[in-house]
């Protein structure tokens, strides 16, 4: 049975597919662009990097990776930034989509990607997971943040509870005592730790820090040259954004009601900036379609190389 947060959240969900489907793919003079909180509308609006394009962009926002990669499948959306592991979560399920695009974090710092427990929390390390149930997101990087963990403490798929959240109620339920940890990104561990939380598990020893720009293949065919020119728009920004932190936390601070000190402290966190889908970053893949099918995750075989399709 749904309770009225699921029901709201899938209502939220449904408005924005409804919003960002008044275009289709066809419509060349439109890009339908997806953003998860604090991601790249935050990013493009406060560099400015899209004045003057030559094309409307229209944009949908969305609470989780999950949530992004449902309306790229669907062709509801033309382009969104997410994780690698969702994407490749997403890719061998059958989704119609291609990584066009990567950008990776050049200096990695603490906290980008964590497991989040209460400050008198008994787990400090993987090997304490065992017994403990961790809320995260079906597929996100934070479900293969555990995985990982998991896989390096020498734990089974039986030893560890993954209870299956939306961002708003793992939040409720490790304030509860529902869960024993969360693990999720930031955002969301910004929040968390300012509840007085602390990082139990880090992500830098277990995540490579790729993120994807993804879109479905019907707009791959149809809008290339609009995913080309957004793509070397959203580079420009990136590059931006690396150095002029507080004018990039103002606005992400307006765009997710987080406080500025949280915002600024999140936009600070390591400089994101475009890399080129080479073969490299094709093969690092490698390990995170790896970990799903270690846990039974994901069961399908689809050629890894055939996922990208860089556009440019």
């Amino acid at each position: 049975m749904l309770d009225r947060r699921n029901l709201l959240a899938g209502l939220t969900t449904s408005l924005a597919l409804a919003a960002c489907g008044r275009g289709g793919a066809s419509d060349t003079g439109l890009l339908r662009v997806g953003s998860q909180k604090g991601g790249t509308k935050a990013l493009m609006l406060a560099s400015g990097a899209l004045d003057g394009a030559p094309y409307k962009v229209e944009w949908s926002e969305f609470p989780a990776a999950q949530n992004l990669l449902e309306a790229l499948g669907s062709g509801a959306v033309d382009v969104g930034l997410v994780g690698d592991a969702p994407f490749q979560f997403a890719y061998q399920a059958g989704s119609p989509i291609k990584a066009i695009g990567a950008q990776t974090t050049q200096e990695r710092t603490e906290g980008a990607l964590a497991l989040i427990v209460p400050k008198a929390s008994t787990i400090h390390g993987p090997k304490d997971l065992k017994g403990k149930r961790i809320a995260t997101g079906r597929g996100s990087v934070g479900h293969y943040l555990v995985l990982r963990a998991m896989a390096a403490a020498g734990l089974g798929a039986k030893d560890v509870t993954i209870t299956f959240l939306s961002p708003s109620d793992a939040r409720a339920a490790l304030q509860t005592g529902a869960v024993d940890g969360w693990s999720t990104w930031q955002p969301y561990v910004a929040a968390a730790l300012a509840e007085g939380n602390r990082i139990a598990i880090d992500g830098r020893g277990f995540s490579q820090g790729y993120g994807f720009d993804i879109a479905p293949e019907s707009a791959i065919k149809a809008k290339r040259p609009l995913l080309d020119d957004f793509l070397k728009r959203e580079g420009k920004a990136l590059q931006w954004a690396s150095t002029h932190v507080d004018e990039f936390a103002k606005v992400l601070a307006a765009e997710t009601g987080l406080p500025l000190p949280i915002a600024k402290e999140f936009a600070g966190r390591g400089a994101r900036l475009p890399v080129p889908i080479d073969q490299g970053v094709i093969d690092r893949q490698q390990v995170v379609l790896d970990t799903f099918r270690q846990f039974g995750e994901v069961k399908g075989e689809r050629s890894l190389a055939a996922a990208f399709a860089p556009v440019g």
